[in-house]
């Protein structure tokens, strides 16, 4: 596994932010404020989305040393600049719906909000809990590494499984260490609506044998015959929603999702629908990132699990954006049986 050094390209991620203001008590103790630090708001009060609201691009890029900081093509902040996490707050909606949100500061441009789960518009969000300063994490990774229900999953002996029927102590197929015990099948139905809508990548595209549907974070093995210049090995790992195409690969909105996560002993290359694949990389900064039943229960069963991310190279935005995701599949693609 490289490590990036100062002087080495880092690779980037972006998501939409809102102005803090976008987010606004519509009623109690803070009524018409907008989203404020931990020491200034009040639990109980009740928040909306502004319909005017404009999301905003934010590019971030993880520094060795200098930690999580504004990247090149960011639509707020200066490239450089650090990114400080002041709050996570927990609002619930109607039904029942929970909904998370990061408070950023960034230098000389004031406030944003990042949801880390989808909000509607004309909902009421009432504030049930505030967390200051927590520990920063990976800030566009929105999703657990999931598979969607009926993915086909090879085991050691070459059966194909559905994911939903994989239990503790099945002997799944890695391409690198043969077959491994699968320790925890974690499971979240979320409104498959904004960053919690699933890519599909439809049969024959990267030679699946059927649809292969994932989450957008999740991330694609692909092995390049050459070593792309800028990047430390042939092994990329891709994020699906950087594979997006509109055609053979597409984001799919409305309803509800059944995510499935592996875990192992090891962060895997597994093979779903014939294509490689990660697990669950289990780690403090991916428990952050989990739906908060999913996170809990990890913790729960795998005290002291940290694992380390596979060898693969990161393939980052400045990258992807130069060589496009055709080119990442390009000779990959087999008709479907």
């Amino acid at each position: 596994m490289t490590r990036d050094t100062p002087d080495s390209p880092l690779p980037t991620q972006a998501c939409q932010v809102l102005v803090a203001d976008d987010i606004f008590v519509s009623l109690g103790v803070n009524q018409g404020e907008g989203m404020a630090g931990p020491d200034e708001v009040c639990a109980g009060d009740i928040y909306q989305i502004d319909p005017d609201h404009q999301p905003l691009r934010l590019v971030v890029e993880s520094h060795p040393i200098a930690g999580q900081r504004i990247a090149a093509g960011s639509m707020v902040g200066h490239p450089g600049d650090p990114v400080t996490i002041e709050a996570r707050y927990d609002l619930m909606g109607d039904p029942g719906d929970r909904v998370s949100l990061l408070l950023l500061s960034l230098p000389g441009a004031g406030r944003f909000v990042l949801p880390l789960s989808p909000m509607a518009m004309e909902t009421d969000y009432t504030l049930v809990r505030t967390e200051a300063a927590p520990e920063a994490s990976g800030l566009a990774d929105l999703l657990c590494v999931s598979f969607l229900r009926g993915t086909m999953i090879a085991l050691a002996t070459g059966e194909q499984r559905a994911i939903e029927a994989l239990r503790p102590g099945d002997r799944v197929l890695t391409r690198d260490h043969g077959g491994q015990p699968l320790l925890w099948v974690g499971k979240a139905t979320l409104r498959a609506v904004g960053p919690f809508a699933p890519v599909v990548i439809t049969a024959g595209t990267l030679g699946n044998a059927g649809d292969l549907i994932v989450s957008q974070h999740h991330r694609m093995f692909l092995y390049q015959r050459r070593k792309p210049e800028g990047l430390a090995t042939s092994e990329l790992l891709v994020q699906a929603r950087h594979l997006v195409d509109g055609e053979r690969i597409f984001v799919r909105e409305g309803g509800f999702a059944d995510y499935f996560s592996l875990v192992f002993d090891r962060h895997e290359i597994i093979y779903a629908e014939g294509v490689p694949a990660e697990s669950l990389m289990v780690s403090e900064t991916t428990l952050h990132r989990l739906p908060p039943e999913l996170s809990e229960e990890v913790r729960a069963r795998f005290p002291g699990l940290s694992q380390n991310q596979h060898f693969g190279t990161e393939a980052g935005r400045a990258f992807l954006d130069s060589v496009g995701p055709a080119t990442l599949i390009a000779g990959r693609s087999r008709k479907p049986r």
